[in-house]
């Protein structure tokens, strides 16, 4: 016998009439590239949405295709995220910081037919043109007094196209499984696979996102996405936050410290989310600046590992809570978030420390174990470190157009690279990547161990560890420094700082001191570049 309830389908445009309906007044403030900040409300969010479906369909865009954008957190992209899926189209968000040869390769793969850039991008986008045939219309999203002057082919005003239309528009019901969101991976091993989101997977994602022991968002919340919307739709943030009613803060391409600073204290943004590297500039401006935050109370950060050195800097010295957090873009991207049980209360601050590192207990929705190497369950006793799986309704069944072939294990869960350990409360920590893993002998070497480690060194700016070849061991761990300025530090000294903090066996066998660190499109530092720069590297102890 089913259920006599009514039959109402999960629908991305469902989340932008709530919130023009019952939140219709709160802000969506957004610095533009053009320079100025730029101020409306949900309510006029929504009935410009409605204008771009009007346009768009004067374009000939129809259901099933894909709409590409090359853009910042702003507010013209957030009307694109709703006008494109609410219209039954899908959305195509690019990472304009991918090689150019990725970057045609996806839009080619895609299908893009359109594709909306902000300002920054012109250049880029006239690099692309010449290498993107199906591409047939390039819009940049500005006002006529900012059209560049380019050779584009093609080439139309974002505002004119909206100028033209009325709001006149009435969302339609689907099928919630529709696809509604395009996002490639950042292809680190062959070309970019395409992970396609649906209207139910982005709408669930959004309500897990909002949960108290998650992000804990609200109407009363005022939220500032770092992270951009071309990197798996912000985290979920543009979806949650209208979901709430939460004020919503666009930073645009101001991802310095200057600019980020004024945005928080000027709008008085209480949360926000982002990867490790940000911060990292962020504190580095308070710093030399002695600033101090009025408003911001927490943020996620995940992409990587957060460092014990900037969790506790930005709680000792700034007055943050940091909760970490877990994902990958084939789980929309969040899986964990690290929220203290009622048990934690009572914690030391050195052992609330210890649990926040973690990478945190897996949202409902998200079902997640960890296998050794002979695919069999691994206890969760937080010990145990193994393949991480998951399985969920936003978690990936099959890559777009099916590259790849099947991804799934034969029990049907999704592999997703990392190794692990889970503990009897569901707490996950990442001990690394399964390709970062370094493999010395018959153990096993968390490089993520010795880069936190590292970065808690008063001269460290930045570290990354690779395992290098040796001829007894297999592989040994080496340590790339980036000192901070004026700071000086020796090889032995960075050796010595290792020692009653870790196994004598884990310690790096060597130290290289460097400018700067590589990382990829996604803020992650590059092992993959690392360890081919290094791999001719010989050990003292070779």
């Amino acid at each position: 016998m089913l259920g006599l309830m009514m039959h109402w389908p999960l629908m991305i445009s469902s989340l932008i009439r709530h919130a023009d309906r019952n939140h219709g007044e709160t802000e969506i403030v957004s610095r533009t590239v053009e320079g100025p900040i730029h101020r409306y409300t949900y309510r006029d969010a929504h009935a410009r949405s409605r204008q771009l479906v009007n346009a768009l369909r004067r374009q000939g865009v129809a259901p099933g295709e894909r709409v590409g954008t090359l853009a910042w957190n702003g507010h013209r992209h957030f009307e694109l995220y709703y006008a494109v899926s609410g219209m039954g189209a899908i959305v195509h968000t690019i990472n304009p910081r991918l090689f150019l040869e990725q970057l045609t390769y996806i839009i080619e793969h895609a299908g893009d037919r359109l594709v909306f850039f902000d300002l920054s991008f012109v250049p880029l986008v006239e690099k692309l043109a010449p290498l993107c045939p199906g591409v047939t219309t390039w819009i940049a999203m500005t006002d006529r007094a900012n059209m560049p002057q380019s050779p584009l082919p093609h080439l139309i005003c974002y505002e004119d196209l909206l100028a033209a239309e009325g709001d006149d528009f009435e969302w339609p019901e689907f099928d919630e499984n529709t696809a509604a969101g395009l996002c490639y991976t950042s292809g680190t091993t062959g070309h970019p696979k395409g992970v396609l989101f649906s209207h139910r997977s982005t709408v669930l994602h959004a309500m897990a996102v909002c949960l108290p022991d998650a992000k804990g968002y609200s109407a009363q919340s005022v939220v500032l996405p770092i992270v951009p919307m071309f990197h798996v739709n912000a985290w979920g943030i543009p979806y949650a936050a209208p979901l709430v009613g939460a004020k919503l803060v666009l930073p645009g391409a101001g991802l310095d410290g200057k600019n980020l600073y004024e945005l928080f204290e000027s709008e008085g943004v209480e949360t926000s989310a982002g990867v490790p590297t940000v911060w990292l500039g962020l504190i580095q401006y308070m710093k030399e600046n002695n600033l101090r935050f009025s408003t911001l109370k927490s943020t996620t950060i995940g992409g990587s590992a957060c460092p014990p050195a900037m969790m506790k800097t930005l709680r000792d010295d700034f007055g943050v809570r940091v909760q970490h957090g877990w994902g990958m873009t084939e789980m929309s991207p969040v899986g964990t978030i690290c929220s203290p049980k009622a048990k934690h209360r009572d914690l030391s601050m050195d052992e609330r420390l210890a649990l926040s590192l973690k990478q945190g207990r897996p949202l409902f929705g998200v079902e997640m174990k960890n296998v050794g190497a002979d695919g069999v369950d691994l206890p969760r006793d937080g010990i145990a470190a193994g393949d991480v799986m998951v399985r969920g309704p936003w978690v990936l069944r099959d890559y777009f157009r099916g590259d790849g072939g099947n991804p799934l294990s034969a029990d049907g869960w999704f592999p997703t690279g990392d190794v692990g350990t889970i503990d009897s409360d569901g707490y996950l920590q990442i001990t690394d990547r399964s390709k970062d893993v370094i493999k010395s002998g018959g153990e096993w070497i968390s490089s993520i161990e010795l880069e936190n480690i590292a970065v808690s060194h008063p001269a460290v700016f930045e570290a990354a560890v690779i395992g290098v070849f040796h001829p007894k061991w297999g592989e040994r761990p080496l340590l790339l420094v980036v000192r901070k300025e004026g700071a000086t530090v020796t090889r032995d000294e960075m050796l010595k700082f290792y020692e009653g903090k870790i196994a004598k066996w884990s310690v790096p066998d060597d130290v290289v001191f460097v400018e700067e660190l590589p990382h990829t499109a996604t803020g992650k530092l590059s092992k993959k570049t690392l360890r081919e720069k290094f791999k001719e590297h010989r050990l003292p102890t070779a």
